[in-house]
């Protein structure tokens, strides 16, 4: 496989970037020519993951968020989104369905199951206080049908 694009954006961690995120992660892909379903799980993991970070990440901090993307020869994009907030004490507590730090109770807690539902391959890494890195693999259906 060899990495034929790749591209790194950097933006403010407020709500509203997410939508900036997720549409420059769909154009980024684009030029792999994906099928639409795959683009839009692909769109959707990166919602959920820049609103963790925006969410989770900085509490009530405004921050910087990080998305670089990769895209490789062999149909697959790597994608990591990336903050320097309060970091994930317990990683494998956090994957569980339901479970959220947020104290209002408006976050339905299933944004690393979504992730993991909508991409090939999850890892989560992060430390207290430095924050979290969250890296998505997808293989796109090349156009002759073949993953």
């Amino acid at each position: 496989m060899k990495k034929i694009n790749e591209a790194k954006i950097v933006f403010t961690s407020h709500l509203s970037n997410e939508a900036f995120a997720r549409t420059a992660v769909a154009a980024f892909v684009a030029t792999a020519d994906p099928i639409m379903s795959e683009l839009a799980e692909l769109k959707t993991a990166v919602s959920e993951a820049v609103s963790n970070a925006a969410v989770h990440g900085y509490k009530d901090k405004i921050g910087y968020i990080t998305v670089k993307m990769r895209l490789y020869s062999d149909f697959k994009v790597i994608i990591t989104v990336s903050d320097k907030g309060v970091g994930i004490a317990d990683i494998e507590k956090a994957r569980e369905p339901l479970f959220t730090t947020s104290k209002s109770g408006e976050q339905a807690g299933m944004g690393f199951t979504v992730m993991e539902s909508f991409t090939d391959g999850l890892k989560i890494r992060s430390t207290v206080g430095k924050g979290t890195t969250v890296t998505m693999k997808k293989v796109f259906t090349s156009k002759d049908g073949v993953k």
